[in-house]
């Protein structure tokens, strides 16, 4: 048996955005043609919009379907000068400048948020911040489903997100975008997505999109996500006392209900990764690879932790269908490592 707890990277498909999308093959017109049967995609598009537009808490014209939260921070960013904290996704910190300072809780402090870019909430820590009123860009492509938000109360002028980080399908996400707010299109050609993003829509991805995100608000407000972090917060106090010198990171502070981010200084977080595989979790490390070498968390380092704290994260996801015996079972399993890692080590 398999325990899955990787779920921000990405999430399972949602059976509801499985069966819209098996639903939506049939229609076999291109949304841009004017017959009958362009007509009935083009519709499907539009429906699907209008839900994800709703579930966000924003207008339908303000939603561009995109490839995923990468094309859309693309989107967003070319051609503009914006600040940022060390603690960005890649897909963000690409585009912007590393000035903005970030405190040993995670917090940014952003100064001029009308220059700035800030995340809702760290997809490896989970930390969640504070937008300020005004800020030009904010991805909330983790907060998106696990948290209450409404971007047309949230303050930010745009806004990314991906479908399957919610448990739609992967290859579709959304920039979300204030009325009057121009954004200048990188694939230019057909005129679609208001002449902001051209190129064939994507009829099965924004249906299965719009399915999840409609689930997502239901199992929000029916406190499925409390009841994650009940089991987050478990998972947290089961391996809290044997694991001393193990940083529960975010501790203390508003983080995403799924999840905990352990740093272990001198346990590999790629060796932790393996390990628990071969036990039967998937789980990520807070470090990434690049051109085959091991860099510690750029995240944790923007934190202030040292290279040893930071090279030794790991992050555990939790999602709807986790439970407490895979809770448990994952603290069993990773105590008993750690274990034989302090053996070995002393």
């Amino acid at each position: 048996m398999r325990v899955y707890l990787d779920h921000n990277a990405t999430t399972p498909l949602r059976p509801e955005a499985r069966a819209a999308m098996i639903a939506a093959m049939d229609a076999v017109g291109n949304p841009s043609s004017v017959h009958a049967e362009g007509r009935a995609a083009k519709a499907l598009v539009e429906k699907a919009r209008a839900e994800v537009a709703s579930a966000f808490g924003a207008d339908g014209a303000d939603v561009i379907f995109t490839s995923g939260a990468t094309e859309a921070a693309a989107l967003a960013l070319d051609g503009r000068e914006l600040h940022g904290g060390a603690i960005e996704h890649d897909a963000v910190d690409a585009w912007i400048t590393d000035d903005l300072m970030v405190n040993e809780a995670g917090e940014v402090r952003v100064t001029d948020p009308a220059q700035s870019v800030l995340q809702l909430a760290n997809s490896e820590t989970g930390i969640v911040q504070t937008l300020p009123e005004g800020l030009a860009v904010s991805d909330m492509t983790q907060g998106f489903g696990k948290l209450p938000l409404a971007f047309n109360w949230a303050g930010a002028t745009m806004a990314l997100t991906s479908a399957h980080k919610l448990g739609g399908p992967k290859g579709i996400g959304a920039l979300v975008v204030r009325r009057g707010t121009e954004v200048q299109a990188h694939l230019k050609g057909g005129g679609q997505e208001m002449g902001r993003r051209a190129g064939t829509e994507n009829v099965l991805g924004a249906v299965g999109f719009a399915a999840a995100a409609t689930a997502a608000m239901r199992d929000l407000a029916a406190g499925v996500w409390d009841e994650v972090a009940s089991l987050r917060d478990l998972l947290e106090e089961t391996l809290a006392p044997e694991a001393k010198g193990t940083i529960f990171v975010g501790k203390g502070v508003k983080r995403l209900p799924n999840t905990l981010c352990l740093a272990t200084p001198g346990w590999k977080g790629e060796t932790q990764v393996m390990q628990m595989d071969l036990a039967g979790y998937a789980i990520s490390a807070g470090s990434a690879c690049s051109s085959g070498k091991v860099r510690a968390s750029r995240v944790l380092r923007a934190m202030g932790y040292d290279e040893a704290t930071a090279a030794g994260a790991i992050r555990v996801s939790l999602g709807p269908e986790t439970t407490k015996q895979d809770v448990l079972g994952f603290a069993e399993a990773w105590l008993d490592r750690l274990r034989k890692h302090r053996a070995c080590a002393g």
